[in-house]
């Protein structure tokens, strides 16, 4: 919107905003002087319930409109945050108003917005922020609109709303380009300045929609062409989306203003007297910010690996998704004031009734009525998660200083002030990223098959290198042994021939000398000795012939090895070959149990949040427990998940699904035991899973764990195991009322609490088992659970104790218990008296038949009576639309003394 006098569409707020848009503390906003009467005090504290609240508000950083991501700075969780915003007076007011005070003093230091309802007297008030015609646009930015955006990066969904008389500076607040002065920025330009700030442009995205509500028909700013956009509304989670609206991706500031000027060049507007360039129409920006969170993606394995960081490389990034909605709402006027006419007229009735169908919504929201009109209009249904939803709302109202327009001016605080009052819940929307987990493993993958491929060279070259060296030895110990032998031959042959010749002389010689008879007995004696010698020679040549035999064998032995050296590398490569084929299976069987386990988790899921919408009001009467609720939910979904189910117990084997139970990745435990509980939930499997050691395993996480769902499933797939009498003697020998009771007295969450109290509940109806596990405390643990006030809960307490009281009154009957009921000694009569008349029938009709059935025995009677069940038994065998427990109540009173005259005491004619 603009202000009167001026064009605000892409103008001027006034002089006065530029001249002290370069400051941006709280001490630049002054507060107007008026005069006031001071003999009458004017302070009305008309929104008392939201003083401590701004007060609150006061004490921490005063340019804050937003607290913490789940709760605000004055402790109330997502309530809606209003600033007020005067607008300084324009030309025209200047001239007309010249005699005339300000109809509005403003107080910014105490927050507080005077109103002159005439010259003595003022109406008072509080507002979380509130802004002087000086304050500048970036301090409005600061205290109005970013916390709502830092809560958008946060994963949040966030409103920022602008609301008041035509021409109070709406448009100029949220839409100004700041094109001639960049101090004069409005939010939508600085919101997306910090939104590109804090974004990756590689891993995260910001995709925009600008729309305009005309006339009751929604409109696309970004293609004039479509301008009949359907409004969508998700059943499950009622949020609102627009599937025919045109969404650009936004990577830089410049992109986005020319996004804005072309929506601003698309938008109704008309000259009225109260606004040359009046919006016609509401504009909706809406930012999707889609963000990684920094820090918690798991890193890539190293090189060498290991099966830790293999493990965390399994975790998809997680990611948050926040969606920011700026809303520049058409002034509102009044017909005689703006002078509209024909189809202006038309317009301006338009905008007051969507602006009246938002009142009726927020005043509605503010009483607390059971019915919020949120589809009385199209504005209404695209803020239904701004006021009352999910999203943070931070809400500027704008004035004008004007007295002659002091009555719109009033209806726009009183906006304001009821807006206070409204509490969103704020809900953190995060999911992983499975995509990009995906694309991370191919990439692991490939790592790795490429270090498989480059090792596997690598011993193929080692193992031919080796080869080589060793065929290169026995060729040079070949050549050795040859050379050897060679040399040996010819040295022998060179000494034979030398002593032949030597003999031949010395013969020759001596036949010279026949005569001489002595020379020839020497010479004979020598020939001896050359024999010997000879002889000598011989054996040596043969033994070195041995020799060159055994070199021979020696040699036939090395190649011999040689061939079983080869056999045995062929082995170690058929091995390695075999290792390579094994552990691709082996990935490839953990990849598809892996899928199978988030399958039925997330089926698990899905069939236990259909089982929480059933609501207190459908649990089936008797003793059930809900683990046979579960059952008949399991078995009215479908074929599907049966079929899942029986072909991972097929495929994988019980065993390895228990295995998972003891895993160290909290994530692979969590599927696990969700699984188990599953199979549990069938009659068929149970005694299976105890034979496999399965109920041993809940028992032991139950008291490992801290992990909450675990918890809640682990107890339910024992409550389901509790059905059977022999499991619940093995529960109760195996410490399981301890780990329950330890379980409930940590547990926050309604539904763990209920599985807990089932499991409990069907270990009641066990007459063996009575003194054991009120001597385990296991009452004392019902009692407790009943703090938690759910009604859910508060049913299966109620089972588990009328199942106690049954079997305590056929102990009783046959003999085996005497002396007063454990119940009542536990305490527990005091809340079966309060809760035997609830509004919820399961909790009812099991206290009732718990009465009863402590009645029917003498020695109970006066503590029944002094605790005031004598009445409500009276009423049962009157009111109780259940015959059977109806006839026993009354027979109960009829056949006991102690009642008769306590219904004579009390004067009760029965």
């Amino acid at each position: 919107m603009a202000s009167g006098g001026g064009n605000n569409r892409n103008g001027t707020h006034r002089n006065s905003l530029k001249g002290t848009t370069t400051t941006s503390t709280a001490s630049t906003d002054k507060p107007l002087s008026v005069n006031s009467n001071p003999s009458k005090p004017a302070f009305k504290n008309k929104s008392s319930p939201l003083t401590g609240a701004s007060s609150g508000l006061r004490k921490s950083s005063p340019g804050s409109l937003g607290g913490g991501a789940a709760k605000d700075d004055a402790g109330v969780p997502g309530r809606v945050r209003v600033a007020v915003r005067l607008r300084p007076r324009n030309a025209e007011e200047s001239v007309a108003d010249a005699d005339f005070a300000d109809c509005v003093e403003l107080q910014p230091e105490l927050k507080r917005l005077k109103l002159r309802k005439n010259n003595w007297d003022t109406d008072t008030y509080e507002f979380d922020e509130v802004l002087t015609e000086f304050a500048s646009q970036k301090r409005v930015y600061e205290v109005v609109a970013k916390p709502v955006v830092e809560g958008v990066l946060d994963g949040y969904n966030g409103t920022i709303m602008a609301y008041g008389q035509t021409g109070t500076g709406k448009t100029y607040t949220l839409g100004r380009l700041g094109e001639e002065d960049t101090a004069n920025r409005g939010i939508m330009v600085r919101a997306m300045e910090d939104i590109l700030a804090e974004v990756s442009p590689e891993i995260d995205s910001v995709l925009v929609s600008y729309l305009q509500l005309y006339m009751e028909s929604l409109q696309d700013l970004l293609d004039p062409t479509n301008d009949n956009i359907s409004i969508v509304e998700e059943p499950k989670s009622g949020d609102v989306s627009l599937p025919g609206a045109t969404l650009v991706e936004i990577r830089d500031q410049q992109s986005f203003l020319e996004l804005l000027r072309l929506g601003e060049a698309h938008r109704h507007a008309a000259n009225t007297k109260l606004n040359t360039e009046s919006s016609r129409s509401h504009a909706l920006l809406m930012v999707h910010v889609k963000r990684t969170v920094k820090g918690r993606e798991p890193a890539h394995s190293s090189d060498n690996g290991n099966s830790t960081s293999m493990a965390r490389s399994l975790r998809p990034p997680l990611v948050r998704k926040g969606k920011l909605v700026v809303v520049d709402l058409a002034g509102s006027e009044r017909i005689d004031k703006s002078g509209s006419d024909g189809h202006t007229r038309e317009e301006a009735k338009s905008i007051n009734l969507s602006l009246s169908a938002l009142g009726k919504c927020i005043n509605a929201l503010a009483e607390n009525s059971a019915h919020v009109p949120v589809r009385d209009s199209k504005l209404t249904r695209l803020l239904r998660d701004s006021f009352g939803g999910t999203a943070r709302t931070s809400l500027v109202i704008t004035v004008g200083p004007s007295p002659r327009h002091r009555g719109e001016t009033a209806s726009t605080i009183m906006f304001g002030q009821r807006a206070m009052k409204v509490e969103n819940m704020l809900k953190l929307k995060e999911e992983f990223d499975y995509k990009s987990l995906a694309r991370r493993l191919d990439i692991q993958l490939d790592k790795l098959i490429m270090e498989h491929e480059r090792k596997q060279k690598a011993f193929e070259v080692e193992i031919e290198r080796i080869t080589a060296e060793a065929q290169n030895r026995i060729s040079e110990a070949e050549r050795n042994y040859a050379d050897a032998v060679e040399k040996e031959r010819l040295k022998y042959q060179k000494d034979y021939m030398e002593s032949i010749k030597k003999l031949e002389e010395k013969w020759m010689m001596n036949q010279q000398n026949q005569g001489n008879e002595r020379k020839m007995v020497h010479i004979a004696e020598e020939v001896a000795e050359v024999k010997k010698l000879l002889s000598k020679e011989t054996s040596l040549r043969k033994a070195a012939e041995e020799e060159v035999d055994n070199l021979k064998s020696q040699l036939a032995q090395l190649k011999m090895s040689e061939a079983l050296a080869n056999s045995e590398i062929l082995k170690l490569q058929k091995m390695v070959e075999d290792e390579v084929c094994q552990k691709e299976k082996l990935e490839g069987e953990i990849s598809m149990l892996q899928s199978q386990l988030l399958h039925l988790s997330f089926e698990a899921d899905e069939t236990r949040k259909r089982l929480d919408r059933g609501g207190p009001g459908k649990v089936p009467g008797g003793l059930d427990s809900p683990v046979s609720q579960v059952r008949s939910q399991l078995k009215d979904s479908g074929n599907g998940e049966k079929a899942s189910v029986a072909k991972l117990f097929e495929q994988v084997g019980l065993q390895k699904i228990l295995s998972l139970l003891e895993a160290e990745d909290a994530d692979v435990r969590i599927h696990a035991v969700k699984v188990v509980a599953n199979l549990a939930a069938e009659e068929t499997n149970q005694q299976k899973i105890v034979e496999a050691g399965g109920l041993k395993s809940l028992l032991m996480l139950l008291g490992s764990s801290e992990d909450e769902t675990i918890h809640r499933v682990a107890a339910g797939a024992i409550a389901n195991l509790a059905m059977n009498e022999k499991n619940q003697e093995l529960i109760m020998s195996q410490g399981g009322i301890s780990l329950l009771s330890t379980t409930a007295s940590h547990a926050k969450d309604p539904q763990t609490l209920r599985m807990v109290a089932g499991a409990i509940a069907n270990l009641c109806g066990n007459d063996k088992l009575q003194t054991k596990l009120r001597g385990e405390g296991g009452i004392k643990a019902l009692l407790e659970i009943v703090k938690c006030g759910h009604p859910d809960v508060l049913a299966q307490v109620a089972r588990g104790i009328a199942n106690f009281a049954k079997c305590e009154s056929r102990a009783s009957t046959q003999g085996s218990k005497t002396g007063r009921s454990l119940l009542i000694e536990d305490g527990a009569l005091p809340w079966i008296v309060q809760n035997a008349n609830s509004d919820a029938s399961p909790i009812r009709r099991h206290t009732e038949l718990a009465l009863c059935h402590l009645a029917q025995h003498e020695v109970n009677a006066k503590d029944m009576i002094s605790e005031g069940a004598l009445w409500e038994l009276v009423r049962i065998s009157q009111d109780c639309p259940r015959e059977d427990i109806r006839t026993l109540a009354h027979r109960t009173l009829a056949s006991s003394p102690d009642f008769i005259a306590g219904l004579k005491r009390l004067r009760i004619d029965y």
